[in-house]
């Protein structure tokens, strides 16, 4: 994974209001941590690393290489947690981690989906199940992504996690047995069908009798 290049300064204050103010000028209040050093706060220009973040194949998953504005200090670094705001969409604050580059880091690689499957060409549905893989690794050996070729699946196949090729130097940390994709048959609609009604025959109302005396019944008295 290529690296990306950062420049960020050191921020003097802390606090709500340092922060308002910083967002205000076109900045991003951000905290580097770990890497067995303590925590050190310091501020990013939106527009930059907005950029950096949209342009790099990797996205926020990127490797940056955190270059300290007026010093020789450096350091790698990959973005642990992004705040966003839910109304203006921009970034609010950012959460660095330090990258040791011969250490392992714990990552989660983005499954791609690969060819159309011979279940789904004879009417079958895709049912993909798994979208990213959890896994551990050193830095610099994590993948762009981990394609799935399913053209050989028929209807009712399937591919578990132990089914996927995966470079060398990668420790997978999901459940081996997990189902990632797999071809299940399309549920039919259900069809009604409607009652054929013959052309209605008018039924003769039930007469009415009303119970009493008859002419003749009448006269005889």
């Amino acid at each position: 994974m290529a690296e990306v290049t950062l420049e960020v300064s050191r921020r003097e204050g802390v606090g709500k209001g340092v922060a308002k103010k910083l967002r205000a000028a076109g900045k991003v209040p951000a905290v580097v941590y770990g890497g067995h050093r303590e925590p050190v706060a310091i501020e990013v220009d939106r527009k930059s690393v907005s950029e950096l973040i949209q342009k790099s194949e990797h996205g926020r998953r990127s490797i940056f290489l955190l270059k300290m504005t007026g010093t020789d200090q450096q350091r790698h670094a990959m973005i642990k947690d992004l705040v966003i705001d839910p109304i203006s969409r921009k970034m609010m604050h950012i959460d660095f981690v330090r990258v040791v580059m011969d250490e392992v880091v714990r990552v989660a690689i983005p499954i791609h989906v690969v060819g159309t499957a011979i279940g789904v060409k004879e009417g079958g549905l895709l049912d993909w199940q798994v979208r990213e893989l959890h896994v551990e690794c050193l830095p610099g050996a994590i993948p762009d992504n981990i394609d799935v070729d399913v053209s050989a699946l028929d209807s009712h196949d399937y591919l578990r996690i132990s089914d996927l090729k995966l470079p060398g130097g990668i420790k997978v940390l999901d459940d081996m047995d997990r189902v990632v994709v797999g071809v299940t048959q399309a549920k039919l609609e259900p069809v009604v069908e409607e009652a054929v009604v013959a052309d209605a025959v008018p039924v003769a109302e039930p007469e009415v009798i009303k119970k009493g005396k008859t002419d003749d019944e009448k006269e005889k008295k």
